[in-house]
């Protein structure tokens, strides 16, 4: 039953144009990256287009590969947090917006399986979209001509990005209960919007490692700080927000009343 619900949900992703909506955002990320290597690499002509080169060197920022590498990564730590969370409410939430969820949840089907599948699809979407991010990003360092290129670099930053994504996809059943809960995506993206701010916030402080939604800024860097290793204890958390909020998206479509 699983299958072909999954397959539902595939088809109807294909008829809408929300996917490459996203993908459009997430590939022009890696564009204002290379702006800014753009400037540190050639400072005059930037200043004489006014794009401040100056204070992009006084940013501290690097042309360099290794520097460029982390911040394609950062990118997707930073992208998993929002965007992610907007791909999650969008696959949860548009059977309210549509008014699709009483015919839905009408089904002989067992509800938990909408959640697994809905689950899945954004899965196999933000993976898509945040390879195809990372891919465009070399190809634009490699027309860079960025200094310090090496294999190494490119697969510790790939492993990096992996890792973020994988985090980012492990909050994000928070994001479908709460679209379930309160029949609202803008609900489920102020609460993403408001997690990347305090988990920002408590990245500087001792309580970031207990705090998921602060991971991702301590291992990419995002914090200001130099970037860390993820924690046995934070995988613990991980782990637990993402089973709670498989559960409580189950449960809340399980016992809901058809709206």
């Amino acid at each position: 039953m699983l299958r072909q619900v999954l397959i539902t949900e595939f088809a109807k992703l294909r008829r809408s144009a929300v996917p490459w909506v996203t993908l459009a955002v997430m590939l022009l990320a890696p564009w204002g990256i290379a702006l800014f290597m753009w400037i540190v690499l050639d400072p005059r002509r930037a200043a004489s287009l006014g794009l401040l080169g100056t204070k992009a060197n006084l940013a501290g920022l690097e042309a360099t590969w290794p520097a460029y590498a982390g911040y394609l990564s950062m990118i997707v730590g930073a992208a998993g947090m929002l965007l992610l969370a907007f791909i999650v409410a969008y696959l949860f939430g548009r059977e309210y917006v549509d008014q699709t969820a009483k015919n839905l949840l009408a089904l002989p089907i067992r509800r938990e399986w909408f959640a697994l599948a809905k689950l899945t699809v954004a899965a196999a979407w933000w993976l898509a979209i945040a390879l195809a991010a990372f891919a465009e990003g070399l190809l634009i360092g490699a027309l860079l001509g960025l200094p310090d290129f090496s294999p190494a670099v490119v697969t510790d930053a790939l492993g990096n990005a992996l890792l973020l994504a994988g985090v980012s996809y492990l909050l994000c059943p928070v994001v479908a209960w709460l679209t379930v809960a309160t029949r609202n995506l803008l609900a489920s993206i102020g609460f993403a919007l408001g997690m990347l701010l305090l988990g920002d916030l408590l990245g500087h402080t001792g309580w970031g490692v207990w705090f998921p939604w602060s991971i991702i800024p301590s291992l990419s860097g995002m914090s200001g700080t130099a970037a860390v290793s993820i924690q046995p204890v934070s995988i613990v958390m991980l782990v637990a927000v993402f089973l709670a909020g498989i559960a409580a998206t189950a449960a809340q479509l399980r016992l809901a009343d058809n709206p």
